[in-house]
């Protein structure tokens, strides 16, 4: 991938930011982000020089290499009967675990099975649990390698089975020989709305960890048995709008629960590939992710 100047979120206006979001989640059409973009635009910053810097750069985002010694990795396929029938995804271990582990599925935001989520999957074998990523995108051939057609294709899925398909992952973890039946989840923007959704569908999900999701209604979330590690950005006014409502919800019937609300961040803060990553906010966050799922799932 061709080497591209790191920016940051602060190099941009806060409204092209906003705009990039609506891009990003399908409200807004390329075209309508250049031309509302082009008004922020200064000197040789266009607006299509903003889109540019403001897309994923994969060849920032691996922290655990793919070869790494200390993990071993496959991408094997798995049942979903209520869904699409097979699904494709990415399995992380530990090289050299003694005994089975705890497992925790990963989930994708609305682009599939890119390099970022693999990377979350391998961190997560690192410290030493079993990790699965799937791919929402099996059913149109995968995740392509290209942001913006990876949007595109899922904007194609049959939403009910897309869920069918991200939930059929939990059974096939547990399923695996390496795993000790214990799960916890992790999602990251779409994938934190999925990761609430499986707390709801499945009593027996030991941790759930939602970045940025969307919230459950009331009445669902009184279903909730899983605690709960909700991760929010500050500035990230299209989610953060719904949280006071649930967590009156979660109050109400008793939900563990922990929130953290990182000051100054955008939404999609842990996503080291693109300028609105965090440092700080994402180091802080997963950590606390990492405790989590160790007090849940290792106790």
């Amino acid at each position: 991938m061709e080497r591209r100047e790191r920016k940051k979120a602060t190099d941009f206006p806060p409204e092209v930011l906003k705009l990039f979001d609506g891009y990003v989640h399908g409200m807004l059409s390329r075209r309508d982000f250049l031309d509302r973009a082009a008004k922020y635009a200064v000197g040789g910053f266009t607006a299509a020089a903003m889109l540019e810097s403001l897309r994923p750069n994969y060849a920032w985002a691996q922290q655990i290499p793919k070869n790494d010694p200390r993990i071993k990795t496959e991408s094997p396929t798995y049942p979903s009967p209520q869904g699409s029938g097979t699904v494709r995804g990415y399995f992380a271990r530990p090289a050299n675990a003694s005994g089975k582990l705890p497992g925790i599925v990963v989930i994708h935001e609305n682009r599939g099975l890119n390099p970022y989520i693999e990377d979350v999957a391998r961190r997560l074998a690192v410290e030493n649990f079993v990790a699965f990523a799937p791919d929402a995108l099996t059913p149109v051939g995968g995740y392509p390698g290209d942001e913006e057609k990876a949007t595109q294709l899922f904007s194609q899925l049959d939403p009910a089975k897309r869920t069918e398909d991200l939930l059929a992952a939990v059974p096939y973890l547990k399923s695996r020989p390496e795993c000790n039946g214990k799960i916890g989840a992790v999602g990251f923007c779409f994938g934190g709305g999925i990761v609430n959704t499986m707390a709801v569908r499945m009593p027996d999900l030991a941790a759930a960890v939602p970045f940025y999701g969307g919230q459950p209604g009331a009445a669902d979330t009184g279903k909730i048995k899983a605690p709960l590690l909700i991760h929010y950005a500050a500035l990230d006014e299209r989610l953060d709008a719904g949280w006071p409502a649930w967590e009156a919800a979660l109050k109400a019937n008793g939900v563990k629960y922990q929130m953290y609300m990182y000051p100054g961040t955008n939404h999609g803060f842990h996503n080291d590939t693109t300028p609105r990553y965090d440092e700080a906010a994402a180091k802080l966050a997963w950590s606390r992710t990492v405790a989590f799922f160790k007090e849940n799932l290792k106790a």
